[in-house]
């Protein structure tokens, strides 16, 4: 997953928890970077249009980092259910984020088909899913 991934997810579940825009601060615990590093990914996404950023406020999603946050956030919540249910695996969450951002939407598409056919258990509830804090900066 690149970085910009973990940045347009966090403020997808932020935006959903709290109404924007999101300070820096809660950002940057919610990927594990430091204050700097934050700053930095969010004027890169401001200039690349996914996100307004007002220093010092903070962050919001535009239409075009809405839309592809919502498609990064479909495909870590498939692939979070079926690391969790299909493979057992307790770090499910921080597989999936690694992930999220390497995998089509199709393919979670199709993941989420099987599961569904194939897989005792419930889907997560998407909101239920945090995003994992990573340990690097």
């Amino acid at each position: 997953m690149t970085r910009e991934t973990e940045y347009l997810l966090a403020l997808y579940i932020a935006e959903h928890r709290s109404s924007p825009p999101v300070s820096p601060g809660r950002i940057a615990d919610a990927v594990g970077r430091s204050p700097a590093a934050t700053t930095e990914m969010l004027q890169r996404l401001d200039d690349r249009g996914l996100v307004t950023r007002e220093p010092y406020d903070g962050a919001a999603l535009t239409d075009a980092g809405k839309e592809r946050a919502a498609d990064l956030h479909e495909t870590y919540v498939a692939l979070s259910w079926f690391f969790r249910d299909a493979l057992g695996l307790d770090a499910h969450e921080r597989e999936a984020m690694e992930m999220a951002g390497l995998v089509s939407p199709t393919v979670a598409d199709r993941l989420v088909e099987l599961l569904l056919d194939d897989v005792p258990g419930e889907p997560p509830d998407p909101g239920a899913l945090s995003l994992p804090r990573s340990d690097a900066d």
